[in-house]
């Protein structure tokens, strides 16, 4: 009895070690081949079924990590990834290369890799240090993983390569800057006043949706939020938040700034509120005000007045003179004028103009002896034509002679006479 059992103990362990053999053969890496739907097709000549190659086996991530959320611009982290093959054989002779683009570098090290072999089914797990450049965009940002291998199928060895991409969020440090709130000199109850802040963007992305609320008692605003907008990298510019106190004394509120930085995260920011605020200035009417009354009543000084009528004074006197001066010059040129005509006229005249002019010297003799001055120097000082006329196919001229002699008493007009003289044509 004791003999069977020990019998029966070696069957069983024989038993196990056939199974745990034939387990281990199951589970060991072999080729696989595909076959084309006809597994007993044979061949022309009557030969056994061409074995098929199977598919090509692809390489893929299956997961990987960054540290975080988000990773900020300019700052450092740990790239993790795990890749999987995912073919029905092995890969061997495996290089891997990371590509940070435009956004990311390798902080120390390579981005190149070796990998020996990889069975089918199997993964791996790769890390190595990345940086951010500060000049990157907020966002999803891409990460080129290549896998290059090769594999052997149907007793020959082929080669591929598969690019997968990957995406690591960035955000921009929030450098918007709100400068304190510059507060009114004065500020009066019933009187709209505005409170300002200055603000820039320092960062390299942009802020949007900017809003100003003032939280508090005892002011009214037509706008309780004002809209600001957005504001673009390197942008500055001023916050206005106007409103009007209800009454006077000690205003405290709270002004609050609110907006979204480049990774569209909101933000708010706070800032205290104290104005003293005064009575309300009483309005006055200006004409009930003596002193501008008096103002108005009196007008200019006396001394303008007195000024302005002798410079007023003064021009019109020159522009008598003036009128006075252009007039005696212009009847003086019409007398030299007519002088000449009537000069002309007398030497064309002929014999009956030289005896009507010694009968005229002759009658003017006889005039100033009448007069008792005896002398014969008489000169004439006026001739003033006065027309032509044409009678037929004649022409008349007429004038008159005054001519006076000097007295004993220094020249006073003793007399005169007239003359004519006619020619007929």
């Amino acid at each position: 009895m004791k003999h069977l059992t020990n019998r029966m103990f070696a069957v069983i362990t024989a038993l196990l070690a056939i199974l745990a053999l034939a387990f281990a053969v199951v589970s060991l890496p072999h080729p696989a081949y595909a076959e084309d739907g006809n597994a007993s097709a044979q061949t022309s000549d009557g030969g056994g079924a061409a074995p098929v190659a199977g598919p090509v086996p692809n390489i893929i991530v299956t997961n990987f990590t960054y540290g975080g959320d988000s990773v900020a611009a300019g700052s450092k982290f740990d790239l993790a990834f795990t890749f999987q093959n995912m073919g029905q054989v092995a890969v061997s002779n495996m290089v891997v290369t990371v590509d940070g683009g435009e956004s990311f570098a390798i902080a120390g090290g390579t981005n190149t890799f070796y990998v020996d072999a990889l069975w089918a089914g199997y993964s791996l797990t790769q890390s190595l240090p990345m940086q951010a450049v500060s000049s990157a965009k907020s966002g999803a940002q891409p990460i080129t993983v290549s896998f290059r291998y090769e594999y052997v199928d149907s007793g020959s060895r082929s080669s591929n390569q598969s690019d997968i991409k990957i995406s690591v969020p960035v955000s921009q440090p929030d450098r918007f800057e709100i400068g304190e709130p510059a507060l009114p000199d004065q500020a009066f109850a019933g009187e709209e006043t505005t409170v300002t802040m200055e603000y820039v963007n320092k960062g390299k992305g942009d802020i949007s949706n900017v809003e100003a609320t003032m939280e508090g008692e005892g002011f009214d605003a037509t706008m309780k939020t004002q809209y600001v907008g957005n504001v673009a990298s390197g942008a500055t510019g001023s916050i206005g938040y106007a409103f009007t106190p209800q009454s006077s004394g000690e205003l405290d509120a709270k002004l609050k700034i609110t907006y979204e930085d480049s990774d569209g995260q909101t933000k708010t920011k706070e800032f205290p509120v104290k104005l003293a605020v005064s009575e309300q200035m009483p309005v006055t009417d200006p004409t009930m005000d003596p002193a501008i009354n008096q103002t108005v009543d009196q007008g200019l000084p006396w001394w303008v007045w007195v000024v302005a009528a002798v410079v007023a004074a003064g021009v019109i006197v020159a522009i008598v003179v003036l009128v006075r001066r252009r007039r005696s010059k212009k009847a003086k040129d019409d007398i030299d004028e007519e002088w000449d005509d009537w000069s002309g006229n007398s030497g064309a005249s002929g014999a009956s103009g030289s005896m009507a002019g010694d009968a005229a010297s002759g009658v003017a003799g006889g005039t100033g002896a009448g007069a008792g001055t005896g002398t014969a120097d008489a000169t004439a000082t006026e001739i003033i034509d006065s027309g032509k006329a044409a009678l037929g196919g004649g022409a008349a001229v007429s004038g008159r002679t005054e001519a006076a002699a000097p007295g004993a008493d220094g020249g006073k007009r003793a007399g005169g006479f007239r003359a004519a003289a006619s020619h007929k044509a």
